[in-house]
């Protein structure tokens, strides 16, 4: 073997042996799963009309259009709303209203297992929580919605209901007029970035303002509501 042929079968070897080296150390994932699909997002704008939502059925109405603008139309959508009892009907829990999970965010992050890990129904899911905050809790965009120290702040989500998910029972408005009203009442919010006013209630931190564009503004917010696929 001349040098120049030795030279070249020696650079051969060390080129392979690198690259058998890289691979050893840096080995090709294995079965990467794709991201789960959305099954849970923010409204990226409100209706619109304040708390007037044109009730439940306007509200599942408004997830559903934007889930299908996003993607995600072949599903079937619900809005996080509990209503009061009214004109003899009895009130709707939000937690009631949502399937039974698990959800995912559109980035196919899970925020919660299901409905008794969502609202800590248990010591252990109490103890552990769900996996909403500000950087989960994101629209059918997957856009980070602005909370405290942002400009806007709309962090305040309509929902209606206690910290366990349910109806308020104490006949007080706390839905405006059941998602019908921009004028009269008041709305119970929650927090998406979990933060604020020291209360850290994704579903449940404070009473609106009112129930106006206005006053939801004033308040933190901006209309927007939470929407999760029930199937």
């Amino acid at each position: 073997m001349t040098k120049m042929q030795f030279g070249v079968a020696a650079m051969t070897l060390t080129i392979f042996l690198g690259s058998y080296l890289a691979l050893a150390q840096n080995p090709a994932p294995q079965n990467q799963q794709p991201p789960m699909p959305m099954s849970f997002f923010v409204t990226s704008v409100g209706v619109g009309n304040g708390a007037n939502l044109g009730g439940l059925a306007g509200a599942d109405a408004h997830c559903q259009a934007l889930a299908m603008a996003a993607g995600g139309g072949n599903k079937t959508w619900h809005a996080y709303l509990s209503t009061n009892t009214a004109n003899g009907q009895p009130g709707v829990n939000a937690r009631d209203r949502i399937g039974a999970g698990p959800w995912y965010n559109a980035k196919g992050a899970r925020i919660a297992q299901n409905v008794a890990d969502l609202h800590g129904d248990t010591l252990d899911a109490a103890r552990l929580g769900n996996n909403l905050g500000k950087q989960t809790t994101l629209t059918e965009k997957s856009a980070i919605v602005n909370g405290v120290g942002d400009t806007p702040n709309t962090h305040d989500m309509l929902t209606g209901s206690q910290p366990d998910g349910r109806a308020y029972p104490d006949g007080a408005d706390h839905t405006c007029q059941n998602w019908t009203s921009s004028t009269t009442g008041t709305a119970q919010l929650g927090h998406s970035d979990r933060n604020g006013g020291g209360n850290t209630s994704w579903n449940s931190a404070h009473p609106s303002a009112g129930c106006s564009q206005d006053n939801l503004v004033r308040t933190g917010g901006a209309g927007l509501f939470y929407c999760f696929a029930i199937n």
